[in-house]
């Protein structure tokens, strides 16, 4: 797909750009360093930056802000690829190196705060794309946009899976001073070889606890979303069990799974990949996930179920939140499950 249309097309194509970007529309970048060789920069300068949630959503919050569109991540799971499909850009490759960067979001947020119509309600950061991927290592967004709602008091939210929210921990100390915050780290597995493949531009699982250590040591209590679990790869109760003693290891006052669902955009790229790496896996998905883009319900109560039981073994939990962590010695980690494991679908 192209971008083109935004300078260049249609009188339509331009008409419907302007309403998402405004009449100076966008600029492209690239960049001859190694970190963002091969990616593309589309600088933008967004109408409006704090967005509400669809009501059919079935997000737990009403308002995001969103200061980049694609990520350098390049998670072949994620499902925000379908969003990129609405700028006429491809949902693929297309989605980890085309990046749309909303480069007067900080000062747009601080105005749109600062509106009678505007009244404090949640505002959640990293639910679309991840605002601590790597393009904001250049463009430092989110310093102004964490100083904004802290000089307006107003509490916030941030899923991530990029160490360089620590660049910010200073910032997030005195914004916690003033409002509620919430912090959340996104580690669905610890297992080496799956992670270099499925999330092949994020940090390591063990950086990313890091970061939760960190935190936890600063007073900023953080959670992890173990996400996405993902069958047949990463289900096994080994494997489970290795990922959540690896989080209340960390210091995590909290963990959440969340099985892998494949939207439209992200369910075509998914099953390209895993046609590819394992192929032999592709039927058993194709009844998995026969009904949509959820895996069944007794599938995911499943999981969620041997993930709090392995939560209590290790004295992690929001009701313990305070407890002392129990952590026995470390144990060799399994080897990974990729053929039939526990579950067998007929």
């Amino acid at each position: 797909m192209r971008w083109e249309n935004l300078t260049d097309g249609s009188a339509g194509d331009q008409a419907r750009d302007a309403a998402l970007f405004g009449t100076d529309v966008v600029t492209t970048r690239t960049f001859d360093t190694p970190e963002f060789r091969g990616i593309t920069f589309h600088e933008i300068r967004a109408r409006s930056i704090i967005n509400r949630v669809p009501g059919a959503s079935r997000m737990p919050f009403e308002w995001t802000v969103n200061p980049y569109r694609g990520c350098t991540h390049a998670c072949v799971y994620c499902f925000a690829r379908k969003t990129h499909s609405y700028l006429d850009l491809d949902t693929g490759i297309g989605f980890d190196t085309q990046i749309v960067v909303k480069v007067n979001a900080p000062e747009l947020l601080r105005r749109q705060l600062a509106s009678r119509r505007w009244h404090g309600d949640h505002i959640a950061m990293g639910t679309n794309v991840d605002c601590y991927q790597r393009a904001e290592g250049r463009y430092r967004l989110m310093p102004g946009i964490i100083s904004a709602l802290t000089d307006h008091a107003n509490p916030f939210s941030i899923l991530t899976k990029g160490t360089l929210i620590l660049r910010d921990l200073d910032l997030l100390c005195r914004a916690a001073a003033v409002t509620d915050i919430g912090v959340s780290v996104s580690v669905g597995f610890t297992d080496h070889e799956l992670w270099r493949t499925v999330e092949p531009g994020t940090p390591a699982p063990e950086r990313r606890l890091d970061v939760v250590r960190t935190l936890s040591e600063h007073g900023i209590g953080c959670g992890v979303l173990m996400a996405p679990v993902i069958p047949f790869l990463g289900d096994h109760p080994d494997q489970l069990r290795a990922t959540v003693r690896a989080i209340a290891a960390s210091g995590a006052t909290s963990v959440t799974p969340l099985v892998l669902h494949l939207r439209p955009g992200a369910r075509e790229w998914f099953m390209a990949w895993l046609g590819q790496h394992h192929p032999h896996l592709v039927p058993r998905y194709g009844r998995l996930y026969a009904e949509g883009a959820y895996a069944p319900k007794w599938y995911q109560r499943r999981i969620t179920r041997q993930v709090h039981e392995f939560a209590e073994e290790f004295g992690i939990g929001p009701s313990r939140a305070r407890a002392a962590r129990r952590i026995p010695v470390p144990e060799p980690v399994p080897e990974p499950v990729a053929g039939p494991t526990q579950l067998t679908l007929l």
